[in-house]
C-alpha cells in the first residue's frame, strides 16, 4: 500500500467515527434513534458492573512532519487550498535566471507566474533547489525545509536553536502543514481548544513570532546579516515598541470562517496561510517609503530619505540574494536624462560586510561559490531596519537651470543577475521633485 493510499484509508476509518468521537463537531446526519432502555431482568444482571468505555481510534501521524499535506486538506479544505495554490494572494514568480550546472548556459522561469506558498513550495522551489544544486555542493537543506517535531521555543531567548531534519527518505513533501502544526509528542497545535479525530493542544504560541523563529533566524543577531528576520523583528520592531504587530498579523492576514468546513464548528477568526512576503507585490510595496530633499536652495546637493515604514524587520530581509536598488536621475529642461546614480540594499552572506578583499580567501570557505557571489559584489548599503530613516546624499554637476530629480525604489528577487535585467524586479515606490540650480 503505498503512503497516499495508506492514509486515504486511515482518513476514512477516522471520519467513520467522527459521530462517535465528537458529536459537536459531526456533519448534520439523520437523528439516532433512542437505544431501547433495558428490561428489568438485564437491568438486575448489568447491577455492580462498573460500566466500560471504549474510545474509538484517534488520528494517528505516523510519519510525523513528512504527513502529505493534502491528508489535512481533506478537512481544512479552505486552508490547504491557500497554503497550496496560493488562492487568493498576489503571489508571483518573476523570471529569474539560473546558471545550468555545468555552467554553459542560462537557464530561466516565466515572469509575472501566479504561484503557490513559498511553504508548500519548500521541496521543489527551483529558486533554493538551485542554489542548493550550484552553491552549497548538493548538501541538504533539511533542517528549515524539512524540519521534524520541535517545540516553539521562548520568544526572548538570544539564539534560537534549529530543528532536527527529517531522514533523507522523507524529505518529499517539503514543509507540510504537519511541519509547524504537530508536536514532537504527536499532537496537534493551535491557537483554539476543539476537538477533532486527532489528539489537539491550544497553544497560544502559534500566534506569536516565536513560530517563526525556528527556521527565520541563523544564528545569533548580527545587523546586516542574511536569514534573521525574526532577530530583526524581536530587536529592531518589538523592543523599541514600534508595534505589536507578530509576523502572523502581516504575513497571514485574519479572515472569518470555520477551520474545517464539513464540521459543526463555529465560525470565528483564521489566519490565512499565505505568508505573503518578497513574491507579494502588494507586500513589498507597503514596506519602504522615500523623500527627495533640496538640502540648500539652489544648489545641487540632494538627499534622499529611505524610511522603512511599513515592515516589521529590515528591508530586503531574509535571502542574501534579494536587493533594493534606489536609481535615481536628474532631467533636464527637455526631459533627457543628464545623470544618474545608483545604491544597492541588500543583506550580507556573511558576519561580515560583502567585500572584493575576500574573494581570495573564500576559495577555500565552506561555502566558496555562494560567498564569492557575495563578496565580488562589493560593500553596499545594509537593508534598512525597521523604523530606520537612511539618508543617501548625493551631489551631481550640474550647471545653473531648472531640473526635475526623480528616483525610483526596484525590489529584486536576485541581485546576482545582471541588475540591468527587470524580469525578477519590481518597482515598490517612486517620488520627483523640481529644484533650481543657480548660477
Amino acid at each position: 500500500m503505498s503512503r497516499r493510499q495508506y492514509y486515504a484509508h486511515l482518513l476514512a476509518v477516522a471520519l467513520s467515527v467522527v459521530v462517535l468521537v465528537i458529536p459537536s463537531v459531526s456533519t448534520p446526519q439523520t437523528p439516532l434513534k433512542p437505544a431501547p432502555k433495558p428490561s428489568p431482568a438485564k437491568k438486575s444482571a448489568q447491577a455492580g458492573k462498573a460500566t466500560e468505555v471504549v474510545k474509538p481510534a484517534m488520528l494517528q501521524f505516523p510519519l510525523g512532519t513528512a504527513t502529505p499535506s493534502a491528508f489535512c486538506g481533506a478537512c481544512h479544505q479552505a486552508i490547504h487550498r491557500e497554503y497550496a495554490e496560493g488562492f487568493g494572494a498576489d503571489l508571483q514568480y518573476g523570471e529569474i535566471l539560473y546558471e545550468s550546472p555545468d555552467g554553459k548556459k542560462i537557464i530561466g522561469m516565466p515572469a509575472r507566474t501566479s504561484m503557490s506558498t513559498l511553504h508548500a513550495m519548500a521541496a521543489s522551489d527551483p529558486f533554493p533547489m538551485h542554489a542548493r544544486t550550484i552553491e552549497e555542493g548538493g548538501r541538504s537543506c533539511n533542517v528549515c525545509h524539512f524540519p521534524q517535531p520541535f517545540e516553539i521555543p521562548d520568544i526572548n531567548k538570544a539564539e534560537i536553536a534549529k530543528p532536527k531534519g527529517r531522514p533523507k527518505e522523507q524529505e518529499e513533501g517539503g514543509l507540510t502543514c504537519a511541519s509547524c502544526h504537530l508536536t514532537p509528542d504527536g499532537k496537534i497545535r493551535g491557537p483554539y481548544d476543539v476537538k477533532a479525530p486527532h489528539e489537539t493542544v491550544k497553544d497560544p504560541k502559534i500566534q506569536t513570532a516565536a513560530m517563526c523563529a525556528t527556521c527565520h533566524s541563523d544564528g545569533k543577531r548580527v545587523v546586516g546579516k542574511q536569514t534573521q528576520t525574526f532577530l530583526e523583528w524581536r530587536e529592531d520592531f518589538n523592543k523599541p515598541g514600534l508595534g505589536r504587530q507578530h509576523c502572523q498579523d502581516c504575513h497571514m492576514f485574519r479572515t472569518q470562517r470555520k477551520i474545517a468546513e464539513g464540521f459543526d464548528v463555529p465560525v470565528r477568526a483564521v489566519a490565512r496561510h499565505l505568508w505573503t512576503g518578497g513574491h507579494s507585490p502588494q507586500r513589498v510595496r507597503t514596506a519602504l517609503s522615500m523623500v527627495i530633499v533640496q538640502a540648500e536652495a539652489e544648489l545641487p546637493r540632494l538627499d534622499f530619505h529611505v524610511i522603512n515604514v511599513g515592515a516589521g524587520h529590515s528591508v530586503p530581509t531574509g535571502s542574501n540574494r534579494r536587493a533594493v536598488y534606489l536609481r535615481a536621475e536628474v532631467l533636464g529642461p527637455d526631459a533627457n536624462v543628464v545623470a544618474t546614480e545608483t545604491w544597492m540594499f541588500a543583506p550580507w552572506f556573511q558576519n561580515r560586510p560583502d567585500d572584493r578583499k575576500y574573494l581570495e580567501a573564500d576559495t577555500t570557505a565552506p561555502d566558496p561559490l555562494a560567498a564569492a557571489q557575495a563578496d565580488a559584489q562589493g560593500p553596499h548599503e545594509t537593508s534598512i531596519r525597521a523604523g530606520e530613516e537612511r539618508i543617501l546624499r548625493w551631489t551631481p554637476t550640474l550647471p545653473a537651470g531648472d531640473y526635475t530629480v526623480r528616483a525610483r525604489l526596484i525590489y529584486d528577487l536576485n541581485r546576482y543577475n545582471d541588475p540591468s535585467f527587470t524580469g525578477d524586479q519590481t518597482e515598490i515606490y517612486q517620488a520627483s521633485l523640481a529644484v533650481k540650480i543657480a548660477k
